[in-house]
């Protein structure tokens, strides 16, 4: 499954409400963090919209940087499916994977973790709409 232009969380407002904004949670599952926010969602518009972050502090080339960003959005890439099928229709999950470690790391290593935080996501996603139900 291909990352659309679309899937890309873009736009200042957007971001600064993401990290500003008291609405947005966070959990991690070493060595990525993920802030989230849920947003309206627009006609058109996917289900979830992530950014991947790298700071210079923990990689100092950029090529190093680079390739833990790379992992990031491949892993992504590969497993959004396990939250994309239970988000509501109407509803957009904007998401922001931040790299923590000073270590390059396996790709499977990030996978995992990416996987890890993905489902605690869902679980979410699921007892948010289950609240809503009743």
């Amino acid at each position: 499954m291909r990352m659309n232009k679309e899937e890309r969380l873009r736009g200042r407002k957007l971001i600064e409400q993401l990290f500003q904004g008291g609405q947005s949670q966070s959990m991690t599952a070493f060595p990525i963090r993920m802030v989230y926010m849920k947003t309206p969602r627009q006609e058109g518009e996917p289900g979830a919209r992530i950014m991947v972050i790298v700071g210079k502090r923990h990689f100092k080339r950029a090529v190093k940087r680079n390739r833990a960003k790379r992992q990031m959005r491949e892993a992504y890439r590969n497993n959004k499916n396990l939250i994309l099928a239970h988000i509501p229709e109407g509803i957009c999950y904007n998401m922001a994977l931040i790299w923590q470690s000073d270590e390059p790391m396996a790709s499977h290593d990030v996978e995992e973790s990416i996987v890890r935080l993905l489902r605690r996501l869902d679980d979410r996603i699921v007892r948010d709409g289950n609240k809503g139900k009743r």
